[in-house]
C-alpha cells in the first residue's frame, strides 16, 4: 500500500526554496548555500541543490559577478577596490573578481565614472566655492564608492567639471 504522506522530502524543499529565491534575484553559489544552511537544510541537501541548480544552468557565479559589476558600474555605486570588495562579500572567487573587473575597468573610465556620479549627487557643485566640511563630505562620499584620490583630486580640481555644471 502507498503513503499518502504528501509531504516533500527535504531535498525537495530545499530545491523549491532555492528556485524561489532565484526568481527574485541572483546569487552566488556560496551565497545561496548560506541561504539554504539559514533555513535549516543540512549540508548535505543545500550542496546537492546548488550543485543541480549550476548544472541546469540556474546559479552561474559568473553571469552573478557580470551583472553585479555592470550594474554598479552604471550606477555610479561602486567603483575600483569596493568593488572588488563587494563582489567578494557576495561570494565571488577572487580570481572570478579579477577577470569580471578586468574586462570592466577597460569599458569604463574612471574619470567619466567619477564625474557622472558628481553630476547626478551634487549637481551645481564648484570645488573652488564649497567650504571646507562640503568639500570633505564630498571627498568622503566618492572615497567610500572606492574612486580613487588621485582621480578625485583631478575630477575636483578640473577646470572642464565646473563648466559641466548648468
Amino acid at each position: 500500500m502507498k503513503s499518502r504522506n504528501t509531504e516533500q522530502a527535504p531535498l525537495d524543499r530545499a530545491y523549491q526554496y532555492a528556485l524561489r529565491l532565484l526568481t527574485g534575484r541572483d546569487y552566488t553559489a556560496l551565497k545561496l548555500g548560506r541561504k539554504l544552511r539559514a533555513r535549516e537544510f543540512s549540508e548535505e541537501d543545500a550542496e546537492a541543490v546548488v550543485m543541480r541548480l549550476t548544472a541546469e544552468g540556474w546559479l552561474d557565479d559568473r553571469r552573478f559577478a557580470e551583472r553585479f559589476a555592470e550594474s554598479a558600474l552604471s550606477t555610479g555605486r561602486f567603483f575600483g577596490p569596493r568593488l572588488r570588495l563587494e563582489m567578494r562579500r557576495r561570494g565571488v572567487s577572487a580570481e572570478l573578481v579579477a577577470e569580471v573587473m578586468g574586462r570592466m575597468q577597460g569599458e569604463h573610465d574612471e574619470g567619466d565614472e567619477l564625474r557622472s556620479v558628481l553630476e547626478r549627487r551634487f549637481p551645481g557643485f564648484v570645488f573652488a566655492d564649497a567650504s571646507d566640511r562640503e568639500k570633505r563630505r564630498v571627498i568622503a562620499f566618492l572615497q567610500r564608492r572606492g574612486f580613487s584620490g588621485s582621480s578625485i583630486r583631478d575630477a575636483l580640481n578640473n577646470r572642464d567639471y565646473t563648466d559641466l555644471n548648468p
